[in-house]
C-alpha cells in the first residue's frame, strides 16, 4: 500500500485521497518539462508536477486544473503548505474550461491571465492513458487512468488553443502510445520538439516516453535516460531526498 505521503526536498504530496499516488511518470515530467513565466498543469491530481514546476521556475505562475473534487481538495492542500502557495492556484475544470473561461476567482489563489493574457508559455500533463482495458470499480481511480474524460485529441486540441505562441507542451506515455500522441498532436497542428525515451534498464526497451510540442516547426531534440543512471540521479537531484544509509 502506498504512504498516505511523499516527502521532496522543499515540499510533502499528501497523497490519501487521489486515486494516482506519487509515481515515476510524474517525477519525470515535473523534472523535464520546460516552463515559463504562465504555465498550466492539466490533471493534476496531487499536485506534485505543479509543485515541481513552480520550484524550478521562481518567477511562474502555476495554474493546475483536475475533473476530481477530491484531488483538487487535496491539491490545493498541499499546495498551500509548500512555499510556492502564492503562485500556484488549483482549479476543478477541465482543459476546454480553461480556454472558455480563464480568468480564475480570488479565492482560488494567482490569476495566471492577471494581465489580460489567457494563453501559457508552458502546458504540462501526465494524462490518462488505457483505452481498450478492463476498467475498475473505482469511479475515481478509473477516471485518472482511463481516456474517456481526457482523450489525446482533448489535449491537443485545447492545448494548441492555450498555447503562446512560443510554448511548450510537455506530456509522458507509455512508449506503445507514443505514436498515438504524435498523431493528434499533427492533427492539431503541434510539431513534436523534443523526445525523451526512458528505460528502467539498459537492457529493456524503454517504457516510457517524454515528449514536447510546439505550434511551430523546430529541430527535434532526442536523449535516452535510464532509471537509476547518473543522469537520472542529476534529473532528480532538486527534489528527491538523499538516500539515507
Amino acid at each position: 500500500m502506498a504512504n498516505d505521503y511523499f516527502r521532496f526536498r522543499q515540499f510533502t504530496v499528501w497523497q490519501q485521497h487521489c486515486a494516482m499516488k506519487v509515481g515515476t511518470d510524474g517525477t519525470l515530467l515535473g523534472a523535464w518539462a520546460h516552463g515559463g513565466r504562465r504555465i498550466l498543469d492539466v490533471g493534476t491530481g496531487t499536485g506534485l508536477i505543479a509543485l515541481m514546476m513552480a520550484q524550478r521556475y521562481a518567477e511562474a505562475t502555476v495554474t493546475a486544473i483536475d475533473i476530481d473534487a477530491a484531488a483538487v481538495s487535496q491539491a490545493r492542500q498541499n499546495a498551500a503548505d509548500s512555499p510556492f502557495a502564492s503562485r500556484i492556484s488549483i482549479r476543478q475544470a477541465d482543459v476546454a474550461d480553461m480556454a472558455l473561461q480563464p480568468s480564475v476567482s480570488a479565492d482560488e489563489g494567482c490569476d495566471s491571465s492577471a494581465d489580460g493574457d489567457s494563453t501559457f508559455d508552458a502546458i504540462v500533463s501526465n494524462p490518462p492513458y488505457f483505452t481498450d482495458s478492463l476498467k475498475s470499480p473505482d469511479r475515481q481511480r478509473t477516471m485518472a487512468r482511463h481516456t474517456d474524460t481526457l482523450t489525446y485529441r482533448t489535449l491537443m486540441d485545447w492545448a494548441r488553443r492555450l498555447l503562446a505562441p512560443d510554448g511548450e507542451l510537455s506530456v509522458v506515455v507509455p512508449a506503445d502510445q507514443q505514436s498515438r500522441m504524435e498523431s493528434e498532436a499533427a492533427l492539431a497542428g503541434l510539431f513534436k520538439s523534443r523526445e525523451c525515451s526512458v528505460r528502467t534498464s539498459a537492457r529493456k526497451p524503454p517504457k516510457r516516453v517524454l515528449l514536447a510540442f510546439t505550434k511551430h516547426s523546430v529541430p527535434l531534440e532526442r536523449q535516452e535516460l535510464t532509471i537509476g543512471t547518473a543522469d537520472y540521479e542529476q534529473l532528480m537531484h532538486d527534489f528527491y531526498l538523499e538516500r539515507q544509509p
